[in-house]
């Protein structure tokens, strides 16, 4: 079985979806991630877990600067062949974002 892999990436200057990232696949498929599904959807084993048992929020809690300014991706480089790690404007950066991941959260 051959594996769909990106053809082209890049960052879309789109109002409607702004600072997303469009794959173009190897198989002619075009898919666009935002910001925020690519931040929600983080495969590491923090963001998991808060996903599993959501902590309370603090109605007094103060907002750091990065949670007021708009989600942005900073960064994206390549890990081996097989995933992405893609840096966020909110300082995260632990997600390795498998290609096959990529696919599934685009389709």
């Amino acid at each position: 079985m051959t594996q769909t892999l990106p053809r082209s990436l890049r960052r879309l200057d789109d109002p409607r979806t702004p600072g997303a990232i469009e794959i173009t696949w190897s198989d002619g498929a075009t898919m666009v991630y935002p910001p925020r599904l690519l931040r929600d959807a983080c495969p590491c084993a923090t963001c998991r877990e808060k996903r599993v048992a959501p902590v309370r929020p603090n109605p007094l809690a103060v907002l750091a600067p990065e949670e007021i300014a708009p989600l942005t991706i900073t960064g994206m480089k390549p890990v081996g062949q097989y995933a992405y790690s893609i840096e966020f404007s909110d300082g995260h950066s632990s997600g390795i974002y498998t290609l096959d991941y990529l696919r599934e959260l685009g389709g």
